[in-house]
């Protein structure tokens, strides 16, 4: 009787060392040769924010502006190193009376600025001001501007609005047509949604499929 028990648990104590060798073995096999994409793509489905872009309606933005809130943002927010009167001194950054629609890096002469603005090109238009103010280091690379940006599509609308009221400038853009506007209002939602049906249609067996547990008497699509 003890032989026996004794021959039972070395054949188990067996098993389980080669179980666990097998398991180690395994394990370091797929760490290695693991594949570089998981799953598999499905047609239709959208990458992470692809489709989704929003569609920012500087028109709309710029003729709702406050035009008091913009002075006051400029002048807490940018006022220790621009001024925006007519003939106003340089300071560590410019004179910003009448710029909107003047060359980029050229719009106050004898000023010092960065080979990054000074060499960017094109104008001060409406489009590349709410980019600069967005984030002034994306918009031209190397610039001196310290300022972080303004992440509100709002508050730079203020702020154009009054520069804009102040010095003058190109006329104002239309806001956007209200189909265009609500088509990018709506790309996060269409982008969702093709994703859900996508996933759904991957889920849901075609016609002639078998399909386990079924009742094969009526097969799919008959």
């Amino acid at each position: 009787m003890n032989d026996r028990f004794n021959t039972a648990a070395g054949w188990v104590l067996f098993a389980g060392i080669v179980g666990l060798g097998l398991s180690s073995v395994s394990s370091r096999y797929f760490a290695v040769h693991a594949p570089e994409e998981g799953g598999y793509p499905i047609e239709g489905v959208a990458e992470d924010g692809e489709g989704a872009e929003e569609v920012l309606d500087i028109g709309a933005l710029l003729a709702n502006a406050d035009v008091t809130m913009g002075e006051a943002a400029a002048t807490s927010r940018c006022g220790t190193c621009h001024t925006f009167n007519s003939g106003g001194a340089d300071g560590q950054g410019p004179n910003l009376f009448g710029i909107m629609g003047t060359p980029i890096g050229q719009h106050a002469p004898g000023f010092a600025y960065s080979e990054a603005l000074a060499g960017h090109g094109g104008s001060w238009t409406y489009d590349n001001m709410f980019a600069w103010l967005e984030s002034p280091r994306s918009f031209a690379p190397g610039t001196k501007m310290s300022f972080a940006g303004l992440s509100s599509p709002e508050d730079r609308a203020n702020i154009i609005r009054f520069m804009y009221e102040n010095g003058g400038g190109p006329a104002l853009p239309e806001p956007l047509p209200e189909e265009e506007a609500a088509e990018g209002e709506t790309a996060a939602e269409s982008a969702e949604a093709a994703a859900v049906n996508a996933v759904g249609d991957a889920d849901t067996p075609e016609a002639g499929m078998v399909v386990p547990g079924a009742d094969q008497t009526n097969p799919v699509g008959e």
